[in-house]
C-alpha cells in the first residue's frame, strides 16, 4: 500500500467513524428527550435502559443510515481534497485516475462487508432488544403495540398442500394456546379432523402437546373417531411461527429468515413478498455503500464553485433521492405487481448506471 493509498484511505474510515459517532450521540440526546416519561415510567436503572434499549436501537438507527454517510463522508473529505488542489496534484504526477479511486474502493469494500454482516447477524439482534423494550414500555396501548401484542387471536395458515391450521388464541411468550384444529382435504373432501382444547410447546421433546384431543377420520362410508387425553405431534412449525408481527422479519438472521421464507411459501403466505425483499435487501443495501462511495469520489473530486459546501448539498439530494427509490420499490412490490428481487435492486442498478456515466465522463 502507497502513502497515496494510506493517506485516502485513512481519511475516508476516520471521516466517517467521526460522522456517524457525532450523528448517533445526537439521535441518543433528542430520543431520550422525546422518552423520558417513558423511561421514568418504567422504574428501569440507567443502565438496564442502556441495555435493554439503547443496545438495540442505536446500531439500528446506525444501519438504515450507513449507506447516507458513507456518501456524506467520501463527498466531505475529497471535496477538502479537491479544495486544496491535493487532486490535482495527483493526478498531475502522473497518477491516472484509475489508481487514485482504487483506495476509495477498497475503503467502501471494507465498509459494505462490515454493513452485510451487520445486516446478516447482528442488526437482527438489536431489532429484536428494540422491538420488545418498544412494545413492553414505550408505546404498548397503540394500534401498532396491539397489533404486535403477544397474545395472538384467529391464526389460520397452511400447513401442506393438502392441510390447514386454524387456533383461536396463543401466547407467545407462554407458547401456549386453545381451539386448535386440523384439517385434511383430497380432492374438496375432507378426509382428516383434528381437534384439541388447548396446546402448548413441549421444549424437552421440541414438539406440540395436544390436550384433550379428538380425532376424525372420514370416507366415503363412515367415520372413525378417536379421543386422546394427550398427544405429541411434530409440526413444520414452531413457536416462532405463529410469532406473526411486524417485527419478526426484522428481528432473524439472515439463516433462519430464508428458513422461515420457504415454510411460509409452503403455506402461500401473503407475507412471502415483504419477507423476500427483506432478505434481498440484506444484500443490496451494503452493495449500495460502494456505488454511492464511486458517484461521491467522482462528484467530489472536481473542485468547483463553492467548494465542499455545494458538494455536500449535492451529496445530501442524492442519497435522500436514493432513500426515495429504496422505499418506493418496497412498497410497490408489497403492494403492487413489483418482483422482491427487482425491488430490493433497483435503486442499486439506476444509482450504479449514474456510477459508471460519472465515472467515464471524469476519465476525459
Amino acid at each position: 500500500m502507497k502513502i497515496l493509498d494510506k493517506y485516502i484511505l485513512t481519511k475516508y474510515l476516520t471521516t466517517f467513524f467521526f460522522c456517524i459517532l457525532l450523528f448517533t450521540a445526537i439521535v441518543v440526546v433528542v430520543d431520550i428527550s422525546e422518552k423520558t416519561d417513558n423511561f421514568s415510567k418504567s422504574n428501569l436503572s440507567a443502565y438496564q435502559i442502556m441495555t435493554d434499549y439503547y443496545f438495540g436501537f442505536i446500531p439500528r438507527i446506525d444501519a438504515l443510515l450507513f449507506p447516507l454517510f458513507v456518501f456524506i463522508s467520501v463527498i466531505f473529505f475529497t471535496s477538502k481534497m479537491a479544495g486544496r488542489s491535493e487532486v490535482i496534484a495527483v493526478l498531475s504526477s502522473g497518477v491516472s485516475y484509475h489508481r487514485f479511486i482504487r483506495p476509495f474502493l477498497v475503503g467502501g469494500i471494507i465498509l459494505s462487508a462490515v454493513l452485510w454482516f451487520g445486516y446478516q447477524y447482528v442488526i437482527p439482534k438489536a431489532n429484536k432488544k428494540w422491538g420488545d423494550f418498544e412494545k413492553r414500555y414505550i408505546d404498548p396501548s397503540s394500534p401498532a403495540g396491539m397489533n404486535n401484542s403477544t397474545y395472538k387471536q384467529n391464526i389460520y395458515f397452511k400447513l401442506d398442500q393438502n392441510s390447514y391450521i386454524g387456533i383461536r388464541g396463543y401466547d407467545t411468550i407462554s407458547k401456549t394456546g386453545n381451539g386448535f384444529f386440523i384439517q385434511r382435504f383430497s380432492d374438496n373432501k375432507l378426509l382428516y379432523n383434528l381437534r384439541a382444547s388447548n396446546f402448548n410447546w413441549d421444549t424437552i421433546t421440541t414438539k406440540w402437546k395436544l390436550t384433550d384431543v379428538t380425532e376424525r377420520t372420514l370416507n366415503d362410508i363412515n367415520e372413525t373417531v378417536h379421543k386422546t387425553p394427550i398427544k405429541l405431534i411434530n409440526f413444520n412449525f414452531k413457536p416462532i411461527d405463529l410469532r406473526k408481527d411486524e417485527y419478526l422479519k426484522d428481528q432473524m438472521s439472515t439463516p433462519d429468515l430464508e428458513s422461515f421464507i420457504k415454510m411460509e411459501k409452503i403455506r402461500e403466505s401473503d407475507t412471502v413478498s415483504s419477507l423476500l425483499v427483506e432478505r434481498y435487501n440484506r444484500d443490496a443495501i451494503p452493495a449500495s455503500v460502494i456505488i454511492l462511495t464511486v458517484i461521491g469520489t467522482v462528484l467530489a473530486s472536481r473542485k468547483v464553485r463553492g467548494g465542499s459546501g455545494a458538494h455536500i448539498a449535492l451529496g445530501v439530494v442524492l442519497s435522500m433521492t436514493y432513500i426515495l427509490f429504496s422505499r418506493f420499490s418496497v412498497v410497490f412490490a408489497t403492494k403492487g405487481s413489483f418482483t422482491p428481487l427487482l425491488a430490493a435492486w433497483l435503486p442499486n442498478i439506476i444509482f450504479g448506471l449514474l456510477a459508471v456515466f460519472l465515472y467515464r465522463r471524469a476519465l476525459r
